[in-house]
């Protein structure tokens, strides 16, 4: 991992300090890089009904999203239990990796613990209108 994704990671740990978890007990923080340098970090937010629980990765896309950022290089996502070290890798789940097949090209980052892959590799058969 080069050092660029190594500083992104890191903002992932700590994006994840701040995540609303007390009904599973599992913590994410994402970091989310734009092409233009921009950072916008996430934490995932759990509802009792957790069909309304929003994941890091997604709340990362929509700050990006809502304050007009369209262009997107890479995305850390940093996550475990409670507040165990993240060195266990954390993949997106379906609903974050569709968002990223719709905002991001197939060459798009996915920073993990100990592994970086392309969205092409993550989600290869992606769904696109």
């Amino acid at each position: 991992m080069n050092d660029s994704y190594n500083r992104l990671f890191v903002k992932a740990i700590s994006a994840r300090k701040t995540a609303y978890a007390p009904y599973s007990g599992f913590k994410v923080g994402a970091a989310l890089l734009c092409e233009d340098g921009t950072i916008y970090t996430g934490c995932n937010i759990e509802c009792g009904s957790f069909s309304l629980t929003n994941c890091a990765e997604r709340t990362a896309f929509f700050k990006a999203l809502s304050e007009g950022k369209r262009s997107f290089k890479a995305i850390a996502i940093a996550g475990g239990h409670n507040d165990a070290e993240t060195s266990e890798p954390c993949f997106p789940c379906g609903a974050c990796r569709q968002v990223m097949a719709e905002f991001c090209s197939e060459d798009f980052t996915i920073v993990l613990s100990d592994r970086t892959l392309k969205l092409s590799e993550l989600i290869p058969y992606s769904f696109k209108l």
